[in-house]
């Protein structure tokens, strides 16, 4: 039995996803969490096998997570799941150490075999994320500028390209809004770029934002 614990700060979301893995046999939602707090007591009376993880969400997010995770809990697979599609976080959450990436768009079918998979030992990466990845490998210097941001300011990055506001990115983070001001400046430093006007712009260009 793959005892398995969701993580996502959705209620919908999660009894969707507990909905579906509940239909199969040799899968058993052991628990639910709706956020790292949440998780870190889950984990303290009980130890899963896998662990599916939203990449997005507030305070310390699904990256931060699943490398504390990976520290703490060595045994534990973890299976990250994002809205996002896979050329944005994906190559970020294997590095990581996310055992696999699912979109939220997935087949039922698909995330299932997910599990499974990772639960066995395997890796669950797609064509376009292994083609991403071994291409993720080259020298820094061949890097595009965002590959050179840390997950967090990567993360701002894209907050701030979809048009959000520095208050509304600090709610959304639970950080204060010059933390996110800080994290601005340093993506601009980082990236040779002027103002979010230019940020939005460099993400179109390089599919970083629909």
């Amino acid at each position: 039995m793959i005892r398995t614990l969701v993580v996502d700060d959705h209620s919908m979301v999660r009894s969707g996803l507990m909905k579906i893995l509940k239909e199969e046999e040799d899968i058993e939602v052991v628990a639910e969490a709706d956020g790292y707090t949440q998780l870190i007591n889950c984990l303290k009376s009980v130890l899963p096998d896998v662990v599916l993880l939203d990449i997005s969400m507030p305070g310390k997010n699904g990256l931060e997570i699943v490398k504390e995770l990976k520290q703490s809990y060595p045994n534990v697979k973890t299976l990250m799941l994002s809205m996002h599609p896979e050329e944005r976080f994906s190559v970020r959450a294997i590095k990581a150490g996310a055992c696999g990436y699912v979109t939220k768009e997935s087949a039922a079918d698909e995330l299932v075999k997910a599990i499974r998979q990772v639960y066995h030992g395997g890796k669950y990466i797609t064509a376009v994320v292994a083609e991403r990845l071994a291409n993720s490998f080259e020298l820094d210097s061949n890097k595009l500028a965002h590959e050179r941001l840390s997950d967090r300011e990567f993360q701002v990055l894209s907050m701030i390209a979809a048009g959000k506001k520095i208050k509304d990115i600090a709610t959304e983070l639970s950080l204060s809004p010059t933390t996110v001001a800080t994290y601005r400046a340093r993506i601009l430093e980082k990236m040779q770029l002027k103002s979010s006007v230019e940020i939005t712009s460099y993400a179109l260009r390089n599919n970083l934002i629909e």
